[in-house]
Order: C-alpha cells, then structure tokens, then sequence
C-alpha cells in the first residue's frame, strides 16, 4: 500500500490534493471537512464566544450538515436566548438549559446504548451535557441519577440496568468515589467524570480527579474536570460501532434463518 508521501509523488504532474473546506467568518474558520474524518461534524464551544458568534457558527454548521444535528455546549443564558430568538423557527432546535447545550438538526439514528450515572443531583449539569453529547454522537441514551456511594442500596438496584450498556459514563464530585464502585460491579467500559462540585478540600474537582485516575478498578477512563461533553464522545465512540456490530449480526441470523426455511 502506499504512502500519502508515495502518492503525491506517482501523482500525474500538476496534480494537487484538494484544499481542505473551511468557512471563513472572520472571527471563526470552520473545518467543514471534520464529519468526513471523524464522523462527526464540528462542535461549538460557546464559552467565550459572544451569543452572536455562536448563533453565527450554529447557522453555519447546520447548512452545512442539513441530515444532522449540530451541537454547541457551554452556552450562557444570553447565548441560550439569542439562540432562541434567531434560530427559534428552525426545525429540530433543541435548547436544553440545565446543560447549557444546543442542539440544531436530526439526531442520528441510534446504535448502542450508554448509560449516564450521575452520583448526585447537582452533578446533572455536566450529567446531562454528557447524554446530549452522546445522542448527537449517535447512540441511544439512559440517565441514572442520584445514585451516589453515600447511599449504595440505591446503585445496587441499578446495576442490572447499569450493565445492559455498551459503554458507561459515571459523573461525581466530592470524593469521586462512584467510578471505583461502578468498575467493580460491572464489566462495560467505563468514562469517568468528576465535577466541581463540593466543599472546600474537593478542590474545584481536583480531589475527586485524583481518585478517579488512582481507581483500584480496572477499566476506567477519566476526562477533564466537568468534561461532559468529552465523556460523551468517548462513550458513544465505544458504544456506536457495537451497536452497528449487533444490528449486523442480527440481521445476518435473521436472513440465515429465512434461507433455511
């Protein structure tokens, strides 16, 4: 097989590769190219954007991308209106404030499933940017919330449900104790995030990162403090393609067994 490098160079004279598509907008230089590599179209991080900056890209990405959602996370109030204000008449706009998320477009037809585990109610803001990621992303998506180590009987009735998942995602500050519990109990892929939230020595999440990423229990990932978004890519990248393998595998018996009747 050859190179890129031997490519360009058995290329006929005066060949070039295309140029790379990019939306020039001034303040902003869009890769139009980013769903042709990864699969999935560029995202808008919002915080430090202005609220017409963001509606701007969203607009752009979205004629863009007509067949799928397009996402932006951290969106402020002001953003979150003007989105609403600008974009309000658009079909499939989906403004979600508690995770400060847009979403703009079809979502993809699900494959797979991750489950999102949010340790406590204050950590749904980063919980449920994480399931909107992930359905943006392309799987099916459950939320299980408000069970953290301080009540454990409230996890173990979940854990059968917990464990029909592709791929997991657990969310938690404080101590962080939740993905080291979780990794114990089940034996699905695991995304760790820790959040900001708690009291003094929790250290903005620094203490509940750390625990994460010191876990006695095998097969844990950790992202960035308060990273939803990260986690969901990562969960949906796991369980997307096992989810394609199964429907595959599935239709294969089924047309095996029509053949042998």
């Amino acid at each position: 097989m050859l190179s890129r490098e031997d490519e360009r160079a058995t290329a006929p004279a005066g060949a070039q590769e295309a140029p790379p598509r990019v939306a020039d907008l001034g303040f902003a230089r869009l890769d139009l190219q980013r769903e042709a590599r990864t699969g999935h179209p560029e995202v808008v991080y919002a915080e430090g954007k202005t609220p017409e900056q963001t509606v701007a890209v969203l607009a752009r990405l979205a004629a863009e991308h007509p067949a799928r959602a397009v996402l932006a996370t951290r969106c402020d109030d002001a953003t979150r209106a003007l989105v609403r204000e600008r974009l309000g008449s658009r079909e499939h706009l989906d403004v979600d404030d508690p995770s400060r998320t847009v979403l703009l477009g079809p979502l993809p037809e699900p494959a797979g499933l991750v489950v999102v585990v949010a340790a406590g109610t204050s950590d749904l803001p980063v919980a449920t940017e994480a399931v909107r990621t992930a359905r943006a992303h392309g799987v099916a998506v459950e939320l299980v919330v408000d069970v953290g180590v301080a009540g454990l009987h409230r996890l173990l009735a979940e854990v059968p449900r917990i464990a029909r998942a592709d791929a997991v995602v657990a969310v938690a500050g404080m101590e962080g104790a939740l993905p080291s519990v979780l990794g114990g109990l089940v034996g699905v892929p695991l995304v760790a995030v820790p959040t900001s939230v708690g009291y003094g020595w929790s250290l903005g999440g620094l203490t509940a990162f750390a625990a994460m990423l010191t876990s006695c229990a095998p097969g844990i990932s950790v992202v960035n403090v308060d990273n939803g978004y990260g986690a969901g890519v990562a969960a949906a990248r796991i369980a997307r393609p096992v989810g394609l393998l199964r429907a595959a595998q599935q239709a294969a018996q089924q047309a095996a067994q029509q053949a042998a009747r």
